[in-house]
């Protein structure tokens, strides 16, 4: 069982919403399609579904052409960042109510709602009405009438926007452990990078209707193909800073660091996430930018730190709180090991030397 895209695009009005597109998913896999807000992942999902048509293309599901075919007859799932459950009706009445639909037997349609109400824990609360549940058990009661018709695709369009962090931190724990009993093909969309790690599986980095790169999840967040997808896949997005390589001499953003000897000589853009910015000499490779503080955020055990540093504005995440001055002057460290060089076109040229753990 696989979905395929094959050069699958979709214009409106003149307007691009998304570039060709070409995607294979198989049976039993997790895909995330993680991009900032109109970065094309509810066109996409829309057109997986049926809900829309490509304006060229083809779609194809166990490699049967269902580009004109439709939602109906596609078996889809669809849930919504906005869940949605019949208020009048039980938690039991309203997994059922989609094979109630499709007219099944009263004994399939039971034994299908109380298997699916037990993957999803829901069993306790099966005579209760939605307005009687937590968000999260409402957001598990939309998954489960989702579910229970046994839909080959099942689309996850911010599910756990809406709930509170705790909410989501239970749910974003389940639903891998979900999509394991169901066996079908899962796309969740997000715009949360660390979401994406957390569910794992494949995953697709979007920008402006435009997949820059599919593959294993770790290896996306860790072997970025261009500039792009790096920022994508990186929150806060990627700093960046001039690169430029001579002979054995290579300069970061004015300082002269050392590695990088297999490169070829020319211009570069060099990125490096916010975790690797720190305000001490954490390692001895670290070198030293000096830059002015524009603005801190404290999360709590951590904060983030907004400078400047010779027209560039870096974020670095730091450890602790720290009772720092907008305005004041700031050296911050960076070892080169986490440094990706990116060429004139965006391309990848050089990793970061990540350990596995980074």
């Amino acid at each position: 069982m696989a979905l395929e895209l094959q050069g699958v695009s979709r214009a409106v009005g003149g307007r691009v919403h998304i570039h060709p597109t070409s995607l294979t998913l198989q049976k039993g896999t997790m895909n995330v399609l993680l991009g900032p807000t109109s970065a094309g992942k509810t066109s996409l999902m829309r057109l997986m579904a049926g809900l829309d048509q490509p304006t060229a293309g083809r779609i194809l599901w166990n490699g049967q052409d269902v580009t004109g075919q439709r939602v109906q007859d596609r078996g889809v799932a669809m849930v919504y960042q906005q869940f949605i459950n019949y208020p009048g009706l039980t938690v039991y009445e309203n997994i059922a109510s989609p094979l109630r639909i499709l007219g099944r037997p009263q004994d399939e349609i039971d034994r299908a709602v109380r298997e699916t109400a037990e993957m999803l824990r829901l069993t306790p609360m099966l005579s209760r009405k939605p307005l009687e549940l937590s968000g999260g058990q409402q957001q598990r009661c939309a998954l489960a009438r989702a579910l229970v018709k046994g839909a080959g695709l099942v689309l996850l369009d911010e599910p756990l926007a809406n709930l509170d962090y705790k909410l989501r931190e239970e749910l974003r724990v389940e639903i891998p452990r979900i999509f394991e009993a169901s066996g079908a093909i899962f796309v969740y969309a997000t715009t949360e990078p660390e979401e994406a790690l957390l569910l794992g599986g494949q995953t697709a980095t979007l920008w402006e209707g435009r997949v820059t790169q599919f593959g294993p999840t770790p290896q996306v967040y860790r072997q970025p193909q261009d500039a792009t997808t790096a920022r994508v896949f990186s929150d806060p997005p990627m700093n960046f800073m001039a690169a430029e390589k001579q002979g054995a001499r290579m300069v970061l953003g004015g300082t002269p660091v050392a590695g990088f000897a297999d490169l070829s000589d020319g211009r570069y853009q060099a990125g490096f996430r916010a975790n690797h910015l720190h305000l001490s000499e954490h390692s001895a490779a670290a070198i030293p930018f000096d830059c002015t503080l524009a603005v801190t955020e404290i999360t709590g055990s951590e904060t983030f730190i907004h400078v400047d540093h010779a027209g560039d504005r870096w974020v670095g995440l730091v450890e602790g709180v720290h009772a720092l001055q907008p305005g004041q002057p700031l050296t911050v460290w960076l070892d080169p090991a986490h440094v990706y060089l990116f060429d004139a076109e965006g391309r990848l040229a050089a990793p970061a030397s990540y350990a596995m753990a980074a």
